[in-house]
């Protein structure tokens, strides 16, 4: 009943704003002809206060340089950082409803953490409140004809969302690699199950696939029977849908069952831990892959943010993609110049404006009510540390959507 009270309340100060002739202007909660106020909640302290922390100095880095640069359509943008929720589900729904019913924001920017979003991406929906870019993954946040609320019209993500990840993957197992036979090893985790249920779907609807799947519990150390049927089957390629510690194992296993067939893993995978955790055990037998979706094609873009990021964060990637929060937040508002700047019209912007470019990456299309995340990602490639490669992936293939790759 109380967000039911919200949205009437947002409409209501519409129509009383048009009516008191405000510049013929009508305004959303959070708007007025000086100012759009947003905010979020995340992980200050803790154990993900690593992440959280610098994530927020991206936001608030990008809206600080459109803020001196005078705003959008004159009115600055005020990023309201409301509590450390300690990535607490409890505690982001509370931090939720207060900065929708006590706050009043406009919009959710960079709402943070799986265990957060997760427990409140219903209400977020129940709001109606535009939510834009969310620090997680999960299959929740994915939708492909999104018309109502309720099927989450109102939520944009744009980091990378499991079920689209596995679609990309199957994409590039038989776009580049010429796979038909594709196992697919998955943890019984949100991040496993997601990217099995995204790389069966596109296996599904592309002809000439075939899926051999097996299911591991998410950390543990015996992966040998989901290995032997892949073994049996003789899959021509392997997903290893998995994040940290279980994708070592499985790898390792194929490795020592000599099932010697290139894989590919998702991109929370790349990592120097990980690479350096397999090379060695893959040399000479197969190549393993991972997705990403950071790029610094755009050496403008990244000069940008230099500027504005605080210097401790020049190359931090959670701050960048703090930064690139902000960027799809503003671009939508810049779609409103000298417009109604209501949530419908926000939303309808996002919508129908047009594919947004990713300032560190490609780019993504809302359009016919898809909210599918990143839908293009790059291919690299596992190999030793070196001076030309640091981190432990060396970059083999551009990004890529699933459209193209599997496009003849």
């Amino acid at each position: 009943m109380k967000k039911a009270f919200v949205v009437v309340l947002a409409v209501l100060m519409v129509f009383n704003m048009a009516a008191c002739g405000s510049a013929a202007k009508k305004y959303s909660q959070g708007v007025d002809d000086a100012q759009v106020v947003v905010g979020n909640s995340a992980a200050t302290s803790g154990p993900y206060a690593p992440v959280g922390v610098p994530f927020l100095a991206g936001i608030e880095a990008y809206m600080e340089m459109v803020n001196a640069e005078g705003g959008i359509d004159g009115r600055k943008i005020v990023f309201n950082h409301i509590t450390d929720d300690e990535f607490d589900p409890a505690k982001g729904k509370a931090a939720l409803a207060n900065l929708v019913e006590d706050e009043k924001v406009f919009a959710i920017v960079g709402h943070f953490g799986t265990p957060v979003v997760a427990a409140t991406v219903e209400d977020l929906k129940e709001y109606g409140i535009p939510a834009v870019y969310f620090a997680t993954g999960i299959g929740q946040l994915y939708a492909d004809n999104a018309k109502t609320n309720a099927e989450g019209y109102n939520i944009f993500p744009v980091q990378p969302i499991y079920i689209t990840e596995g679609r990309i993957m199957v994409a590039y197992a038989a776009g580049k690699f010429n796979a038909k036979k594709i196992g697919i090893i998955y943890t019984n985790d949100d991040a496993g199950v997601n990217l099995y249920h995204g790389a069966t779907a596109q296996i599904e609807e592309t002809s000439g696939l075939e899926a051999v799947a097996a299911q591991v519990t998410a950390g543990t150390a015996d992966v040998s029977a989901a290995v032997t049927t892949m073994k049996n089957a003789g899959v021509d390629f392997v997903i290893v849908a998995s994040i940290q510690g279980t994708m070592p194992t499985i790898v390792k296993e194929l490795a020592a069952q000599s099932v010697n067939k290139d894989c590919i893993t998702t991109y929370v995978n790349e990592a120097l831990a990980m690479s350096e955790a397999v090379v060695n055990d893959i040399k000479g037998k197969f190549d393993v892959y991972t997705l990403g979706w950071v790029e610094y094609a755009d050496k403008a873009a990244l000069d940008l943010y230099v500027k504005w990021a605080p210097e401790r964060y020049a190359m931090n990637i959670y701050a960048q993609t703090g930064w690139i929060a902000g960027h799809f937040f503003c671009e939508g508002l810049r779609r409103l110049k000298d417009k109604d700047i209501t949530w419908e019209a926000y939303m309808e912007a996002l919508e129908n404006g047009g594919p947004i470019k990713n300032p560190f990456g490609g780019v993504i299309d809302y359009a016919n009510g898809k909210r599918r995340g990143t839908q293009e990602m790059h291919l690299s490639k596992a190999v030793p540390v070196s001076e030309q490669w640091p981190s432990g992936w060396e970059l083999v293939f551009p990004l890529a959507s699933v459209d193209s790759l599997l496009s003849k």
